[in-house]
């Protein structure tokens, strides 16, 4: 096969060219890609971009700060991709690049490529399509072991002076832009160091030691302690040690060999037995952080006394009575296990098998309860309506100074509505009419006018919205109260007691006390999959107000709810209510006349009243289970109570110069993420005691 080759030669220095130099590909058939030979002596750079233009059929930009001359020699026939790629070779031996964007092709200084590339590839752990060639790219290398900023300074001195490495902590990749050739071989690198770190899990037994207690000592050895955590977690430290308190083992997953050869070393030392050597008599204190360490003893001999119970033959007769007396009086007095109050903590004496046995119970039952947030809406909406009319009248009949005058009318009501009593008050004022419009007339009597005609119109209507929202934050399976009302007295007795000798009365009453008000009892259980079991007891009494003075003593309206229910984490549930609507009538007439149509309005009396009364209740379990939880449910109450108390100042007054209401101060949280109070503070000479926060 005959293959044809052109000799490119340029043996002398080009003429110099302009600044900005586009050379368009004409004149040289690009098409025929045939083989060529590069010979540039100490030829322009700019004169070089001109000739591989043509032999290519790329267009090719020059930058006004590429200056110089270079040599580019072949000794065997290269095709158009080969000879471009010697010339990017050569011009980054000069520190010029070339960059191509959108089909153009830039020489530019290498400092400014990584500012026109245009080539951005994406890869998960070095795998990934890297760009071809030895253009400069940009990479983004998303890391699925290794911490990103710890291969940056790996990496750096691997990267061209002009080119750059970043790393992105939130999604812990590496953005490296340097040439294909470079990144292909970073790829490589950071494929090999992105792996999971850290050897297989190891399952460490104990023979003497307890897994709960010997697993933090080895962390603080191993610099796992609090004071470091936060450094190890930037470090990407891996070490996990893990107690497992049913076969009373450790769970190790350490960052290396090495990591794991010196916990187990660790391990071995301090896996030793008691000073005795028998493993008898021991006497263990155990510190709890949650449970209250009396009931949790009683409940550690229950189970003892059940277990040894279990594991004795039943004796029978006397032998029966005695061991029962003995177990009563073991789990009486204690034991092997008593509570110490005052530090709450349980003192043990036991084996080391069966401490450990106890002391996985106590790892299981001395854990942070849960809380229970309720919220509680008890809504009435009242509606009263009343309407009366009534017509009375009175008239005498016989002459003045008769000895016999006869009376005729009608006379309805009491009080203020009854027309005799509105009569013979009227002189007096002892009686005033009733509410609503009267319309009357009166008559002269022997000289004297009285009240002869009444007429009555009232009509009524009132509503009401009362709403009561008591909360409740108790702990699961701990039954929480609260009472919003009054302490009332009832008469319980009475007597009187007389004295013989002196004659002397001496009365005696028993009184009892009760709220009245409002009254909430809740007990929450938390069941494993979420949902809330409340026991709830709901009371809202009143004092009936006509009653109050009342010789048999005031008497109560009372409205109860008592339930059980099933609620889940945050929902709302209807507990009941009473939807209640009354209707009263009530008419006085007289009889016949009364019933006359139209005429019979005349000789009567009419009130009707209807009052309807809607009351619910609503309840609202959150479930708090850790101080996040709880700060965050306690600031959102504190913070809504502050805005109110706040909105509620006083105007500002130049007369009245008490300006200032108390209020809630506020609750700076520092870097250690606990709220504390910052109590404002009076002005030495102003005599006040508290001091609304931000008036000042």
């Amino acid at each position: 096969m005959r293959v044809a080759t052109r000799f490119v030669a340029c043996a002398l220095r080009q003429a110099v060219l302009p600044a900005l130099l586009l050379v368009p590909a004409a004149g040289w058939s690009a098409a025929s890609a045939e083989p060529v030979i590069l010979n540039f002596q100490n030829a322009e750079i700019e004169a070089v971009a001109r000739t591989l233009a043509t032999i290519t059929g790329r267009n090719v930009v020059v930058d006004p700060r590429v200056k110089g001359v270079m040599s580019l020699i072949t000794d065997q026939p290269v095709n158009q991709e080969q000879a471009m790629a010697q010339f990017v070779a050569a011009l980054r031996l000069q520190g010029f690049t070339l960059v191509e964007t959108a089909g153009l092709y830039k020489v530019v200084p290498e400092a400014d490529a990584k500012l026109q590339s245009t080539g951005v590839g994406v890869s998960e752990g070095g795998a990934g399509a890297v760009p071809a060639g030895n253009q400069v790219a940009t990479q983004v290398f998303k890391l699925d072991y290794e911490n990103a900023n710890n291969l940056v300074a790996v990496l750096r001195p691997l990267i061209s002076p002009n080119n750059t490495i970043n790393a992105t902590p939130g999604s812990n990749a590496l953005v490296i832009t340097d040439y294909a050739d470079n990144l292909r071989r970073l790829a490589r690198i950071i494929a090999a160091m992105d792996v999971s770190g850290g050897t297989d899990v190891d399952v460490i037994p104990l023979k003497h030691a307890i897994a709960s207690d010997l697993a933090p000592l080895v962390l603080r050895l191993l610099g796992e302690g609090a004071a470091v955590a936060a450094a190890n977690q930037a470090a990407n430290f891996k070490t996990t040690l893990l107690p497992e308190p049913r076969s009373n083992s450790l769970i190790v997953r350490a960052s290396s060999s090495a990591q794991l050869v010196l916990v187990h070393s660790l391990v071995e030392k301090l896996d030793r037995p008691d000073a005795k050597g028998d493993g008898s008599g021991n006497i263990h204190v155990v510190y709890l952080r949650n449970a209250d360490a009396t009931k949790l003893a009683a409940t550690l001999r229950a189970a003892l006394a059940g277990e040894s119970r279990a594991a004795t033959p039943a004796p029978s007769g006397a032998a029966a009575g005695a061991a029962n007396a003995a177990a009563a009086s073991a789990t009486t007095t204690g034991g092997q296990i008593q509570a110490d109050v005052a530090t709450n903590s349980l003192i043990i004496t036991a084996p080391e098998p069966q401490y450990r046995q106890l002391r996985a119970v106590i790892d299981k039952l001395d854990s942070r309860r849960a809380q229970v947030f309720v919220e509680s809406l008890i809504a009435e909406v009242s509606e009263t309506k009343a309407a009366e009319f009534g017509i009375q009248w009175q008239g005498p009949l016989g002459s003045a100074g008769s000895g016999l005058i006869g009376l005729l009318g009608t006379n309805f009501g009491a009080g203020g509505k009854n027309i005799i009593n509105l009569a013979l008050g009227a002189e007096s004022g002892a009686v005033a009419p009733a509410t609503g419009l009267n319309i009357g007339a009166a008559q002269r009597v022997n000289g004297v006018y009285v009240l002869g005609f009444l007429a009555r119109f009232l009509e009524s209507s009132g509503s009401g919205n009362v709403l009561s929202t008591p909360n409740l934050l108790t702990l699961d399976n701990e039954e929480a109260k609260i009472v919003i009302g009054q302490n009332v007295p009832f008469v319980t007795g009475q007597f009187t007691n007389t004295n013989a000798g002196n004659g002397a009365v001496n009365p005696f009453q028993t009184i009892e006390r009760k709220d009245v008000g409002l009254t909430l009892k809740i007990k929450p259980q938390i069941s494993e999959n979420g949902t809330v079991k409340l026991t709830i007891y709901q009371e809202v009494s009143s004092v009936l107000a006509s009653t109050i003075n009342s010789s048999n003593g005031p008497t109560t309206n009372k409205r109860t709810i008592e339930s059980n229910v099933l609620v889940d984490d945050g929902s709302i549930v209807v507990l009941g209510g009473l939807l209640q609507d009354e209707f009263a009538g009530n008419q006085d007439k007289v009889p016949g006349l009364g019933d006359v149509p139209l005429f019979g309005n005349l000789f009567k009396s009419a009130a009707r009243s209807r009052n309807k009364t809607n009351l619910m209740v609503f309840l609202r379990p959150v479930v708090v289970r850790d101080i996040k939880d709880s700060d965050r449910l306690s600031l959102d109450r504190y913070d809504w109570m502050k805005a109110g108390m706040q909105a509620r100042q006083p105007a500002p007054s130049d007369v009245l110069k008490i300006n200032e209401a108390p209020g809630l101060p506020d609750v700076p949280t520092g870097g250690s993420g606990k709220a504390g109070f910052s109590l404002p503070q009076a002005a030495p000479d102003s005599g006040a005691n508290v001091v609304a926060p931000g008036s000042r």
